[in-house]
């Protein structure tokens, strides 16, 4: 991984991003990619009964492409939506039911995103989120049910996640979140800590499987 502890958050970004543009061209990428499909396709195939509505995302910068294996879900069942987010000038995000026809509009970031004007795709409150990390990590206290693992994403840095986070687990307790990456973006304590403003995620989508 290179000399990257000690570093700022910005900088440790910045390496990990690069890092995962050079893998994306690797041989073993793709073997790595359809080992997380394969790990999200039976996560959703167990959860069926509990999810209605997944939000994903618009993959940037050699993200994982979640859309075929979230597309292929919900056409298998009536009442199932899917969602991509709108980034609010307040930096928060609004989901938007999506369709594969759909047009999308590139954001300020270049990101593309749904029209929130168009009528016929509502706004929804999603069962879950599943959302791109940049690096993530673990850690773990000591609860009255015994030790609880907390699982943190790294993102680039705008915040809009967690605020958004924050806001509609206070509506929906049992809302959903999973970071979606790869085992070497895992980070230890000297390299990143995640901060009291920081939304744990409730779980971690990697080629190792869901983690929760």
């Amino acid at each position: 991984m290179g000399d990257m502890h000690g570093n700022s958050p910005k900088t440790l970004r910045q390496d990990l991003l690069a890092i995962r543009k050079q893998l994306a061209t690797s041989a073993s990428y793709q073997a790595i990619c359809q080992a997380i499909l394969s790990e999200l396709n039976r996560f959703l195939v167990h959860s069926d009964s509990q999810l209605r509505s997944i939000a994903l995302y618009c993959p940037i910068q050699a993200e994982l492409d979640l859309r075929p294996t979230a597309l292929a879900w919900a056409s298998q069942a009536t009442g199932r939506t899917l969602a991509l987010p709108f980034a609010r000038p307040d930096k928060h995000l609004d989901f938007y039911v999506w369709q594969k026809e759909d047009l999308l509009i590139p954001s300020q970031y270049g990101v593309p995103e749904p029209d929130p004007n168009n009528p016929r795709r509502p706004q929804v409150s999603p069962d879950c989120i599943l959302i791109p990390v940049v690096g993530w990590s673990e850690s773990s206290d000591l609860g009255p049910n015994g030790l609880k693992k907390h699982y943190w994403r790294l993102g680039y840095g705008g915040g809009y996640f967690d605020r958004t986070l924050a806001h509609l687990r206070k509506a929906k307790p049992d809302l959903l979140c999973i970071g979606v990456g790869f085992d070497w973006q895992k980070l230890d304590d000297i390299q990143w800590q995640a901060q009291t403003h920081d939304e744990p995620l409730d779980a971690m989508l990697t080629e190792s499987g869901l983690l929760r």
